[in-house]
């Protein structure tokens, strides 16, 4: 599977799994207010729907379109009087699966949203419907899918760590020195400084405390193994962070000795002979610490066959090798922090799991908001990214621990987003909700109606002028 199937494969599971228990936030309230939910979609369905269920009538249908359906299951029918002189259940819903996998939508009775506006609400309420429900139980509704996306994030972070436990690169192990992107450079950090503190909090770990520090006003450093020096951050200088990594820059890169993991057939690497665990130390007489020093000198030895120092059982031995055009010699690094430094193992029980689970979430929830603020800028702006960018902090190849990550991540970024109090998202009707149990007042439907759609056209622009910047990096610039 080549590397992009394979991301919009993983961003799409990933995308689905949040967005199915967004959804099922909202029914769940619903359904234990004896609220009708119409419909509950995995993915979007104009024109076409995949596959749906209705359980009270008992009807299957696939491929359903406005014309027709391809295939429908024999059903009973319900009255309609019937059907609205009972308490609203699970049965009264239509499951369904779209063909837009953008997203999905539970569609609740009585409510305004982008499901239906005001003229689907002119008949007489109903007690099994949204409008007709007490204000805090609207309110849980309405806050059901945030929740959910919270709680999913804190369960995939206990799960993580049960699992996997916890491994850390202190900074001190980074034997081989820190390199620093140019923004860093810039405001005053220098290659192998080693970070102490981000505004007055220690700061030990590789691994977990980098955006830590890009984030903070001020940082200490630890450099030339002996002198504590006080670097000023600069308002904004995470998106400075952000836009070196989107040219393949990272903020700070631990320097990895150049060790052999495997060759490939038919390469200069395997010609020459090297073997797993070979230690490369000079390329053409001149000495690579490391391994983007490897990599530079390799270049400037393009299509030549040259000697390579290396170290084999403990024994310094040279051989040719072949580098082609390209300036490569057909060789897979090692690159696993455990087998290369000393690192920090932390293990959990099921128990601690949990506590753990919830200081991950909260930091990353506290990190992110701390981070939204700059999107209000031009700079910020111009760092907006859609599906694109999404997906291209996916895994190339795949991996468990990687997805589940990245999954909880996107959680906390879809519960914050949809709390913002932005009309037609959920944040938006809380504001509402809010004002009607301060003012005793409820908005008319006609000026819900407008604000969800000014909410939708603003939020589709937005998804526009995101995806087009994604165009523009990916495909332009």
């Amino acid at each position: 599977m080549s590397t992009f199937w394979l991301k919009a494969f993983e961003l799409i599971l990933s995308l689905s799994l949040l967005v199915f228990i967004h959804e099922l936030g909202h029914y769940m309230w619903a359904i234990i207010f004896g609220v009708k939910v119409e419909k509950f979609y995995l993915f979007f369905n104009p024109w076409v729907t995949l596959f749906a269920w209705h359980p009270k009538t008992k009807k299957i249908s696939a491929l359903r379109t406005d014309k027709g359906t391809v295939y429908q299951s024999k059903g009973v029918e319900v009255k309609e009087e019937e059907e609205k002189s009972k308490k609203a259940t699970w049965r009264d819903t239509e499951y369904g699966i779209g063909w837009l996998p953008l997203g999905g939508y539970c569609a609740i009775a009585g409510m305004i949203d982008e499901t239906q506006g005001a003229e689907k609400l002119a008949a007489e309420p109903q007690p099994w419907e949204f409008r007709t429900q007490a204000t805090w139980k609207r309110l849980l509704i309405m806050i059901g899918g945030v929740l959910n996306n919270f709680l999913l994030a804190i369960v995939i972070y206990a799960g993580m760590v049960w699992y996997w436990g916890e491994q850390y690169l202190p900074f001190t192990s980074a034997t081989e020195g820190i390199e620093y992107s140019e923004s860093a450079h810039k405001v005053g950090f220098k290659d192998n400084d080693i970070p102490l503190m981000a505004d007055g909090e220690e700061v030990r770990y590789f691994d977990c405390d980098q955006l830590k520090i890009a984030m903070a006003k001020e940082v200490k450093v630890l450099r030339d193994k002996k002198d504590t020096v006080t670097i000023a951050i600069p308002e904004q200088f995470v998106l400075s962070v952000n836009s070196d990594l989107e040219n393949g820059e990272p903020f700070m890169s631990c320097n990895v000795p150049t060790i052999v993991k495997s060759t490939m057939p038919g390469t200069g690497a395997e010609k020459a002979g090297l073997k797993e665990g070979d230690k490369l130390l000079a390329v053409n007489g001149v000495a690579t610490p490391t391994f983007p020093k490897f990599t530079e000198e390799l270049k400037k030895n393009s299509g030549k066959t040259i000697p390579l120092q290396l170290v084999r059982d403990g024994k310094t031995v040279t051989a040719q090798a072949e580098v082609d055009a390209d300036g490569k010699l057909g060789f897979e690094v090692l690159g696993d922090f455990s087998k290369l430094f000393k690192t920090e193992q932390h293990s959990y029980s099921f128990l601690q799991s949990i506590p753990r689970g919830i200081e991950m979430g909260c930091d990353q929830l506290v990190n992110y908001v701390k981070a939204f603020k700059t999107v209000f800028s031009k700079e910020g702006a111009k760092n907006l990214g859609g599906f694109g960018s999404i997906g291209h902090i996916f895994p190339e190849k795949w991996d468990w621990f990687s997805f589940w990550s990245i999954t909880a991540f996107l959680s906390v970024i879809l519960a914050f987003m949809n709390i913002l109090p932005i009309p037609a998202l959920d944040g938006g009707h809380v504001l509402f909700l809010i004002y009607e149990m301060v003012t005793r007042c409820k908005p008319s439907e006609k000026f819900m109606e407008w604000a969800q759609t000014a909410g939708m056209v603003f939020l589709i622009g937005l998804l526009l002028f995101a995806n087009a910047n994604d165009i523009y990096r990916f495909f332009i610039k």
